[in-house]
């Protein structure tokens, strides 16, 4: 979850890197709350091995894109913008 605030003190006011790490930072906030919503007997088990499953996916997906210098959206979250 701390990969984002070395991305964003390495990487400076270069708008690509703050493009990914707001990525990352919608990515560590979803993690957040499917963990929560893991605690819910049953359901939030299914929930959040669903979930978790999508998280890893959109992880690689933006690992992926950071590596290709591109600003490819996430599927779902790419729109959510949390830094200005």
């Amino acid at each position: 979850g701390l990969i984002f605030w070395l991305i964003g003190f390495l990487a400076g006011d270069k708008e690509g890197a703050k493009f990914h790490l707001n990525q990352g930072l919608v990515l560590f906030i979803g993690s957040v709350i499917i963990g929560a919503v893991g605690i819910i007997p049953v359901v939030g088990t299914v929930v959040s091995c669903i979930g978790s499953l999508a998280i890893l996916v959109f992880c690689i997906m933006g690992i992926v894109s950071a590596c290709k210098d591109e600003e490819k959206p996430l599927p779902l979250i790419g729109k959510i913008q949390i830094l200005k």
